[in-house]
């Protein structure tokens, strides 16, 4: 059976499933809508929450960031890790206690404003699309490799299916289409990790793998060949980090506060019966979680091993068996995601530090004397001549080292899992703060419950579309663009959840204040950076103390806090009856009031 085949009745039948499950668990009223009826299994919410926080940054592209980056890619594994622990234990089991849908809800209610309520729904749903985009990205580009299509194409066919049971099934649906999600992504990510372990190293196990020796009589270990390696090709020793430790450092907090202010992750702890239960789903899945961020560097190691001495000094147009290049390079170069520039004329493929031309390739639909896709971009004077996004690298993993054709079809179905799963949830946190907060709590409190369940979907639709145009336009690669989106969550609504809940004397003022500062000075940092109209150079030289946009949420939170103790101090105090909620929220169960709002 074909590879092709194979793929397609692996993707097919998850679909099969995820539609399945959707149409079993369908939501019929708001709270199953919102929060899934609030009885979910800890054990069923640790493996949704982990499907959830997994999205395609984590399963297609950290490990392809981590084997380009080396070193400074580990930024994204301590940030979304560590975050991911100070979610679970310094907020989650609060806002549980506090008992509302959405973390707008949370905003409004503490701090006694409409206007608060609407500032978090501007803040969520600016960091939910920046995320989405991301993940519709990494739906196209599974879909438009495993599928032969194009990534728009990809895209459209991902909107479809996330519409279905996202809109169909709300927090029920996805609950529950999540937990299948969790265990196909998991599967497609670590079978190959220990084939590929297997096949460089003798070891089984990729997290031992990585510090082994390479079987192929060296006697070096992993890195050690991958340091020789690299340096002989002119970049940078693997293991030598090229970031300053200042930025370093604002990534990696950047990402851990986003973390722990991302929206569609907090909801998941409203989804279980007790707040004894969040606690218990987070350890669940901070487990789950740790099984694919403990095996991503092993992977983004091997693959720039295979990926070097599969493709370096390959002939084009030679059989792939005789010193020719692999046909994963052919593949992705027919949809725009590899491009090669002879630029000695010899066809052979040299792969080198720096850039083969200038900006990202611009295909010309024309074809070189060797079958290359030709591109318009000038050529640079380095002695590189290809061009590899990043996202590709887990997807032609298996291809790359010569796995069997059902391991390349379960990676595609996990792929897409990953990105499906965490798309569902950010549609359906952007339609619940649309239909429940701006709606329900505030412009229109007279709808009926039928009215605002029909809102949300109708909202989900509306979100999807441009979740589409995202995922066909993004501002980068999908780790990159989620990097952003964590910032602007640590900026905006990080500092409003933690003063909310541990100072109680923060005003409805400060915190709408904060938000507004912190949130607007990281879009203009980000905007004048990355995007095409201000035409800023993005390198170092011109940050911000030396950080670059992808930790600039670091300074937007710290201005955040600083703004919003100002304006607090200079305003009216909170009023008595909300420090005395306060007080409640942080309370532990059994050690004097304990109800539950």
């Amino acid at each position: 059976m074909s590879t092709q085949l194979l793929t397609y009745i692996a993707v097919g039948l998850s679909f099969a499933l995820y539609i399945g499950i959707a149409i079993w668990s369908r939501a019929g009223s708001t709270k199953d809508f919102y929060v899934a009826g609030g009885g979910v299994h800890p054990i069923a919410n640790g493996m949704a929450t982990a499907a959830d926080w997994m999205s395609a940054a984590s399963f297609i592209s950290m490990a392809g960031i981590i084997a380009f980056a080396g070193y400074d890619g580990s930024v994204y594994l301590m940030g979304w890790t560590g975050g991911y622990v100070l979610l679970a234990l310094l907020l989650a089991p609060y806002l549980r206690k506090f008992g509302q849908f959405t973390v707008p809800d949370f905003i409004g209610e503490r701090y006694y404003s409409k206007t608060a309520r609407v500032v978090a729904v501007i803040c969520l749903i600016l960091i939910s699309f920046t995320y989405i985009a991301g993940q519709m990205r990494g739906v196209g580009v599974v879909f438009s490799h495993f599928l032969n299509i194009p990534i728009a194409m990809g895209v459209l066919v991902g909107m479809a299916v996330v519409f279905f049971y996202a809109v169909l099934g709300g927090m029920k649906g996805i609950t529950y289409t999540q937990v299948a999600q969790y265990c196909v992504l998991i599967f497609a990510y670590m079978v190959p990790a220990i084939f590929i372990s297997l096949l460089i190293t003798n070891n089984p196990i990729p997290q031992l793998g990585l510090g082994s020796v390479v079987a192929d009589g060296s006697g070096l270990t992993v890195l050690q060949k991958l340091d020789g390696t690299l340096t002989d090709l002119g970049f940078n020793p693997y293991t030598l980090g090229s970031k300053s430790t200042v930025d370093v450092f604002a990534i990696t907090l950047a990402l851990m506060v986003g973390t722990a202010g991302l929206p569609h992750v907090i909801v998941r702890f409203f989804t279980v019966p007790k707040v004894s239960d969040a606690r218990k789903s987070a350890g669940y899945a901070l487990v789950f979680i740790a099984l694919l961020y403990t095996t991503a560097p092993a992977v983004g190691a091997f693959a720039r091993i295979n990926f070097i001495e599969t493709v370096n000094g390959s002939t084009y147009t030679a059989e792939e068996d005789v010193g020719g290049t692999p046909q994963f390079v052919k593949t992705f170069e027919q949809i725009g995601l590899i491009a090669w520039t002879d630029k000695n004329n010899d066809g052979v493929i040299q792969y080198a530090a720096g850039a083969p031309f200038v900006g990202k390739p611009q295909f010309t639909g024309e074809t070189g004397i060797n079958g290359e896709r030709l591109v318009s971009n000038p050529l640079t004077p380095s002695l590189n001549e290809i061009h590899i996004d990043r996202d590709i690298m887990v997807l032609a993993n298996p291809e790359i080292a010569k796995l069997p054709g059902w391991v390349i079809a379960l990676v595609a179905a996990g792929g897409i899992a990953a990105a499906l799963s965490t798309a569902a949830g950010l549609l359906l946190v952007i339609s619940a703060s649309i239909s429940h907060d701006l709606l329900k709590k505030t412009f229109k409190p007279e709808i009926s419950e039928k009215g605002e369940l029909l809102a949300a979907r109708g909202a989900a639709v509306f979100a999807i579309l441009i979740a589409g145009y995202l995922g066909v336009n993004p501002p980068g690669f999908v780790a990159q663009v989620v990097a952003l989106a964590f910032g602007l969550a640590a900026a905006s609504l990080f500092p409003a959840i933690l003063m909310g809940i541990f100072f109680k004397a923060m005003n409805k003022e400060g915190a709408i204040a904060g938000m507004l500062a912190g949130l607007g000075f990281t879009i203009a940092y980000i905007a004048y950076f990355k995007s095409p109209w201000f035409g800023a150079t993005n390198t170092a030289e011109f940050w911000l103390f030396g950080i670059s946009p992808e930790g600039i949420g670091t300074i937007g939170m710290l201005i955040n806090f600083a703004v919003a103790f100002a304006v607090s101090k200079m305003t009216m105090p909170t009023p008595e009856i909300i420090q005395n909620m306060v007080d409640d929220i942080r309370i532990p169960s059994g050690a004097g009031v304990s109800h539950e709002h």
